[in-house]
């Protein structure tokens, strides 16, 4: 045949040549290569050939002989490509003799599109490709209809075509995974501890960040982490089964933890900071001379050697969180994180966050860290009335944050204290805890502050601010508030805009009042005994001796 009829036919059947193989093959790259094999064969067969009487014949016959012989040399694994077979006299789909690729790679991709199919689907076509069960088999065993099996094993066909079509890319999570700088909760830890016992793994940690912006189905999560939703479906359902994912409509998942914004302002941070300096200098002026004058009342306290202003510092900042706290109208049951050992908090994680104004010049913030651990609180069942209130900050020197804060360390002290223990053999480990922690020193004298009676009965004696001064906390941080939570995703907004307005006046504006006190000179610079127990005190029926 003349090269320039030959050119045209092969012009005029290359489309359909390619037709024929996508049609043969299961990936768009197997299409391509298989039909440049056709159009090969075909072309040197046009031109070798003398005179073709059924062309289209012609094509088709060396098309299948090419598709064999490709079938024959290159497609050796079982178990890898899909097609069709008749069974029971019903046509359904199911994998074949060979592989839909040449390389390691193609089964890579179809196994990991196994992956996502759904758990039922899943298991269907493993027991009958991999473990070759029989359709009735799987029908027993799985307690379906032999037609569903088959309609699943179809379903399977096409949703595996079209998860390798897409060709599926890692989502932002499996490229760059989010790290966790603090864990802290709110409310009553679980045996296990707080939300880092869960959320230290870091694929847990990731696949909650994952819903935290936009629900997601379990196969778009797994798309996000760059992992198949296989190998994720027992940690989802630990996480949902802990109540760190909540499921939504469509089987969609979403998260009431709190995550910390990925970018933040210095500006904003610095005008709440100027804010709450301001709130702490009217507290100073108008509200802890009522406080200190009420204390007057309070004789049956323990201070070790006797410095007055270490209790009148620790009372203040009780009287400030408690009294002088703002409240706003918002449910959030929702946010409370019920874990199956017992815990009940409300969780925030820090994550790292980039200045989204860097050339901007702060002029409070990063000078001083306000942050703390607290206020926590510890109540004795075994000894009604002993009772614990501790905020752990820079301005006291104990160590081990809220895991360290054992309501086991009050009642050996209050054992000692009653002469219930004495430091001999048998109580060699509850003594050594307490002098690790420096509660009791060196001679055997306890080392923290102790008030006779209870804490609601304590809390009673502290006077309640002025209103009027309370709403001119309150109309600045409703507005920061309401500006603060347009930062957050919908479902977090009342969580972000109720601890707003509620830690406006809090642990840092009660720290901010401390260290105005101390800076000032009108309390003492505490000595590094003093620091074992400021903000700290115990409640008991009695005092140390």
């Amino acid at each position: 045949m003349e090269k320039q009829k030959a050119d045209k036919l092969i012009v005029k059947y290359s489309q359909k040549i390619f037709g024929f193989a996508m049609k043969k093959a299961f990936s768009y790259d197997e299409a391509e290569e298989l039909s440049g094999e056709m159009l090969k064969e075909v072309y040197l067969s046009f031109l070798k050939a003398c005179e073709i009487v059924n062309v289209e014949g012609y094509v088709w016959r060396i098309c299948e002989h090419v598709y064999a012989k490709y079938v024959n040399q290159i497609k050796f694994r079982q178990g890898t490509s899909i097609d069709g077979e008749a069974l029971d006299g019903e046509t359904f789909t199911h994998f074949d003799e060979y592989d839909f690729g040449q390389t390691e790679a193609a089964l890579l991709r179809l196994r990991k599109e196994i992956g996502f199919l759904s758990s039922s689907r899943r298991q269907i076509v493993y027991s009958f490709y991999y473990e070759g069960k029989s359709i009735a088999q799987i029908s027993e065993e799985q307690g379906l209809p032999q037609g569903t099996v088959k309609w699943h094993l179809n379903k399977a066909r096409n949703d595996l075509k079209e998860g390798i079509n897409m060709k599926r890319q890692i989502g932002r999570l499996g490229l760059s995974p989010i790290k966790a700088v603090n864990f802290s909760h709110n409310g009553r830890p679980g045996a296990n501890g707080g939300p880092d016992f869960y959320l230290s793994d870091k694929i847990n940690l990731n696949i909650v960040y994952s819903v935290y912006d936009e629900a997601k189905t379990q196969e778009e999560i797994a798309e996000d982490l760059g992992m198949t939703p296989v190998f994720l479906e027992d940690k989802i359902n630990y996480l949902l089964e802990n109540g760190f994912l909540v499921e939504t409509k469509g089987k969609r998942y979403t998260t009431y933890v709190r995550f910390s914004p990925e970018e933040e302002s210095m500006e904003a941070w610095d005008r709440t900071l100027l804010a709450q300096t301001k709130a702490a200098e009217v507290l100073v002026e108008k509200y802890v001379p009522e406080v200190l004058k009420a204390l007057k009342n309070v004789k049956n306290v323990y201070i070790p050697d006797g410095n007055r202003e270490l209790f009148e510092a620790a009372a203040l900042f009780i009287a400030i969180n408690r009294k002088c706290k703002l409240s706003v109208d918002r449910d959030l049951s929702r946010y409370l994180i019920k874990t199956l050992d017992g815990g009940e908090y409300i969780v925030s994680i820090d994550i790292p966050s980039k200045i989204s104004d860097p050339k901007y010049k702060p002029l409070l913030a990063n000078k001083k860290s306000y942050n703390g651990c607290g206020e926590m609180t510890r109540e004795s069942v075994k000894y009604p009335g002993l009772y614990s209130w501790a905020f752990n900050s820079r301005l006291d020197n104990r160590k081990g944050s809220w895991q360290n804060n054992l309501l086991s360390d009050y009642e050996t002290v209050y054992e000692i204290m009653t002469g219930a223990i004495s430091d001999n053999k048998s109580n060699t480990e509850k003594f050594a805890r307490m002098k690790e922690r420096n509660f009791v020193d060196k001679e055997g004298n306890v080392n923290i502050m102790v008030v006779k009676g209870t804490f609601d009965d304590f809390l009673a004696k502290l006077p309640s601010p002025d209103k009027k001064m309370l709403d001119e906390f309150a109309s600045f941080a409703l507005e920061q508030a309401a500006v603060q939570a347009k930062a957050y995703p919908p479902q977090m907004q009342d969580l972000v805009f109720a601890e707003y307005v509620r830690d406006f006046i809090g642990n840092r504006v009660s720290m901010m009042v401390q260290d105005k006190l101390y800076e000032s000179g009108t309390f003492q610079v505490l000595t590094e005994k003093e620091k074992v127990t400021a903000n700290l005190l115990m409640f008991a029926d009695c005092l140390p001796e």
